[in-house]
């Protein structure tokens, strides 16, 4: 039987994943982690979550060793998705729309998908800006803020250290480039429409592996 070993901490609860693929999951790399997955015989890795500022982030070259040992090295949502898209013509496999966005230049930096988390319960406790961005269009598209008014979200979810990005630090941060009424009813928009891109991807990417033919 494969051994599949999964990264994983905010993007995705572990019930649901468990729920999606049978693994082993372990919380977000560090650096060294992945070449302690391929010392552990994983046939398959899956990168989802890893530290970013606080800690030494996972390591192009122990990706590239865990290719070479023919483990398959699949990458999405978050930190994952941003190694996919630096090291897929090297053999790691990207999937979901954060992959294809950091893919094709859309996105850049790591702070799209960086945020604070408990690590104890694994809880968000900060919004990532490329939820934001995803969240912005959905609300313009519904009519609930203006395109007018998306950029000035938009531009002061960048402008918040992605520690402290929440929906009421952004809405507040936009000042006056927002009314009273359009803030208010932003908020509670948001509240029960916010998208989560990368759960869908993290979801995604389980998916991928589940539907992988089983090597004996």
């Amino acid at each position: 039987m494969q051994k599949i070993i999964v990264f994983l901490g905010p993007s995705l609860d572990c019930k649901s994943a468990e729920k999606i693929l049978a693994a082993e999951y372990r919380p977000p790399a560090r650096r060294g982690d992945l070449l302690k997955a391929v010392e552990d015989h994983a046939d398959i890795i899956c990168l989802i979550d890893g530290v970013f500022h606080q800690e030494s982030a996972v390591a192009h070259r122990e990706i590239l060793a865990a290719v070479r040992k023919n483990v398959l090295v699949v990458g999405a949502s978050s930190m994952g998705a941003l190694r996919a898209a630096e090291m897929d013509t090297l053999g790691m496999v990207g999937v979901g729309k954060i992959y294809q966005m950091y893919r094709n230049g859309e996105l850049i930096s790591d702070d799209e998908v960086a945020l604070v988390f408990d690590p104890v319960s694994g809880y968000a406790l900060s919004e990532p800006l490329i939820n934001i961005r995803f969240t912005l269009k959905k609300a313009e598209r519904e009519k609930i803020i203006s395109a007018a008014e998306k950029e000035a979200l938009l531009a002061a979810a960048k402008s918040v250290f992605y520690p402290q990005r929440t929906y009421s630090r952004i809405a507040l941060a936009a000042g006056g480039t927002l009314t009273g009424t359009v803030r208010e009813r932003f908020l509670a928009w948001v509240e029960t429409n916010a998208c989560d891109q990368k759960r869908e991807d993290t979801i995604m990417a389980l998916e991928y592996i589940a539907a992988l033919p089983v090597k004996s």
